[in-house]
């Protein structure tokens, strides 16, 4: 089913949902992105960092009155309730790059449903970041990525895959990854080039500190 295309944008954009953040969250990927968009009730922590977003997309039920009045003009209310207000906006923009802060953090169910639309949709660039991690989906292929020595990289299948990996403590070689048999959840690197080859889509996740690394890395794998 087609939609209509709320934002598209050459640069980068950040979705903004409504699980706990704080301001120096938002602060940190400002200079990354071209504009924001509120997700629903994601537009409440807009207000609290004086920020206008380009659009306010979902079906806006734990929009505040507030956000409501002050960004009517940007509203784009999605009543359908076959999708998450995560998955209402990543199909309703389009850029190069998706940045994704307050989807985790919250309610489990909700991060367990954003992972899900990461995955059926591995074939955008999306980077799901939040106070201690980034992530993202690594499609069918091969990534590359420097990271320090000792620095923790997580792989983990969202579905079975066959992986190869390479330039951490524990590599492994074709190796099949299911999320009820063998993952990698707490990988070092070491000190270099990690290299991942795999046949379906896998989610890596890194420490905050390498933000620019995974959003270099989403790109390329997107």
């Amino acid at each position: 089913m087609s939609v209509e295309l709320i934002v598209s944008s050459p640069k980068a954009l950040c979705l903004i949902g409504g699980a706990p953040i704080e301001k120096t969250d938002i602060s940190a990927v400002f200079h990354h992105v071209e504009a924001f968009i509120g997700v629903d009730g994601g537009a409440n922590h807009l207000i609290s960092a004086k920020i206008h977003p380009a659009a306010v997309i979902g079906d806006l039920d734990s929009l505040s009155d507030q956000a409501r009045a002050l960004f009517a003009d940007l509203l784009h209310h999605v009543p359908e309730q076959s999708t998450t207000d995560f998955e209402k906006a990543l199909t309703r923009v389009a850029a190069p790059l998706i940045l994704a802060l307050g989807f985790t953090g919250g309610r489990m169910d909700h991060t367990l449903s954003v992972l899900n639309v990461m995955v059926r949709f591995s074939d955008r660039a999306i980077v799901l970041i939040d106070k201690d991690d980034v992530c993202f989906v690594v499609p069918r292929g091969v990534t590359t990525f420097h990271a320090p020595q000792g620095m923790r990289i997580s792989i983990m299948p969202l579905a079975p895959a066959t992986v190869t990996v390479s330039g951490v403590q524990w590599s492994f070689e074709n190796m099949l990854m299911t999320p009820a048999g063998f993952t990698s959840p707490s990988n070092a690197a070491l000190g270099g080039a990690v290299t991942i080859q795999t046949a379906d889509p896998v989610l890596v996740t890194l420490p905050r500190a390498l933000l620019e690394t995974a959003l270099t890395a989403a790109v390329r794998a997107g």
